[in-house]
């Protein structure tokens, strides 16, 4: 494995992003893990964050794109923090946008933060996991209601390895949650690092003392992947 996904790897679990446990995601699954790009919550923390974000935008993706996109409400710091990084790291200015929850209908008036969409733009959406697809179902309208864009990737940092939302619980089959996306929007979906990759690295290593994942949590993950797994 690269040195810089495990370094990516530490600084979830120090940063206390990366939880093990019993979890139910948005999805509706019950989880033994959890990733939450909430608890990034420091200037220190943002800026490493926005760092490994922009160094696999670029190298996933190239620079040729106009806008980043950060769905609400978690994507809205990974947007602002990784415009900033690209800007410092390879001296490429792009405009980050976001979504809010609710239309506004005074002042900085509609549904977006930042910058406005223009017939045109190529735009990468951010975000912190996908586990189901059902994110981007929601994005996506969102985004070519506001423009003729084309949507030129998906970055995530952590890739959940799962089936979408169209496969059976234990069917055996399916697509991932990120090949469903590509089917369904043509568009092209990459993370920083993959679960199976997390696995294998902090299986019974202690990190600062401390082993996340012990014969107990492996087992419970085997369970897990056997139920709503695919292949990286």
């Amino acid at each position: 494995m690269e040195s810089y996904k495990q370094e990516f790897i530490n600084f979830m679990i120090e940063s206390k992003v990366l939880k093990f446990g019993d979890f139910t995601l948005k999805s509706g699954r019950k989880s033994p893990f959890f990733m939450n790009a909430g608890a990034y919550v420091t200037g220190s923390q943002l800026k490493r964050l926005g760092e490994y974000y922009a160094r696999a935008i670029k190298e996933n993706f190239g620079l040729d794109f106009d806008v980043l996109f950060g769905p609400a409400y978690k994507g809205i710091p990974l947007a602002v923090a990784t415009t900033m990084a690209i800007s410092e790291l390879y001296g490429k200015e792009i405009r980050y946008a976001a979504n809010r929850k609710e239309v506004k209908d005074h002042g900085d008036t509609g549904i977006l933060l930042g910058s406005k969409l223009s017939d045109g733009d190529r735009v990468v959406i951010i975000e912190d996991v996908t586990t189901s697809g059902q994110s981007i179902a929601e994005t996506y309208p969102i985004l070519k209601a506001q423009a003729d864009v084309t949507v030129t990737g998906l970055i995530v940092s952590l890739n959940r390895m799962e089936r979408g939302s169209q496969a059976s619980p234990g069917s055996g089959g399916g697509q991932s949650a990120l090949a469903e996306i590509k089917q369904k929007y043509d568009i092209e979906a990459r993370a920083i690092v993959n679960m199976d990759e997390v696995i294998k690295y902090l299986y019974n290593k202690p990190i600062a003392g401390t082993i996340y994942i012990d014969d107990t949590i492996n087992n419970a993950l085997i369970e897990y992947y056997n139920q709503y797994g695919v292949k990286a």
